[in-house]
């Protein structure tokens, strides 16, 4: 089985989340990207305690692939830092696994 990771990353909004989304899958960088359009994040940002209304990728990468998405979010993402927490797979349809695995070679 392939190394394939899911990446979390929080946006202000829909319509930047889909932005990101689609130059992440135009640069290969994620086979598939699933935008949450509507959570509620609650966090302390510069001493103070936040409560914002933002939305949620979810995205799926090779690991091979982690480094270079994580740079290109920093570069194109409008928060000074942006949230990139990224999740080993453990298990998964072998299909779907090598399929993100293929759809996100370099």
């Amino acid at each position: 089985m392939k190394a394939i990771r899911v990446v979390l990353c929080s946006c202000p909004d829909e319509r930047v989340a889909q932005e990101l989304a689609t130059g992440l899958v135009e640069a290969r960088l994620a086979a598939c990207v699933n935008v949450l359009p509507q959570i509620r994040s609650t966090y302390r940002w510069q001493g103070a305690v936040c409560d914002e209304t933002e939305s949620l990728m979810v995205i799926k990468t090779g690991a091979t692939r982690l480094a270079a998405l994580q740079e290109w979010l920093v570069g194109h993402h409008p928060y000074d830092v942006p949230e990139v927490v990224a999740l080993p797979v453990e298990q998964g349809l072998p299909a779907y696994l090598e399929w993100v695995a293929r759809e996100t070679s370099s």
